[in-house]
């Protein structure tokens, strides 16, 4: 739990983030202890939108292959990695953005759970400090 191991010094706060304060400072060792301290809520944050965002663009890509001016694009003899970088992939990306901006809400709404479980202070606690106290202007913002 926490940002970094018990035993560590945290080095001299200048933007309140872990990685940036400890490049700053030059201290390559706690730099590696925040770095392994994000592993795991990343992979619990992100093991909920994964699938969801993933089979959707699988299944735009295999919509998007299947169009026009893909076959255009090849029967003018352009090379596979040039269709699906700069044509495919561009009109692929229309619902997987607009799905990213939904999976952002979960992950806030995840993120009270997960601080709280791995003991990071963030909006998240913030969040589940003021319902708990029943702080009104603060659950409102």
């Amino acid at each position: 739990p926490g940002r970094l191991d018990p035993i560590a010094f945290p080095p001299p706060s200048v933007t309140g983030l872990m990685l940036i304060d400890s490049l700053l400072a030059g201290d390559w060792a706690t730099f590696r202890d925040a770095a392994a301290h994000l592993v795991l809520p990343s992979i619990v944050l992100a093991a909920a939108t994964l699938g969801l965002i993933t089979r959707t663009m699988r299944a735009s890509m295999l919509e998007s292959i299947q169009q026009d001016y893909v076959r255009v694009a090849r029967a003018q003899g352009l090379k596979p990695s040039t269709i699906i970088m700069g044509h495919v992939l561009p009109n692929a990306l229309i619902p997987v953005v607009t799905l990213g901006g939904l999976a952002y809400a979960n992950l806030l709404t995840g993120a009270v759970m997960t601080e709280t479980v791995f003991s990071w202070p963030g909006l998240g606690r913030y969040t589940f400090r003021s319902a708990a106290t029943l702080d009104v202007p603060a659950i409102m913002g």
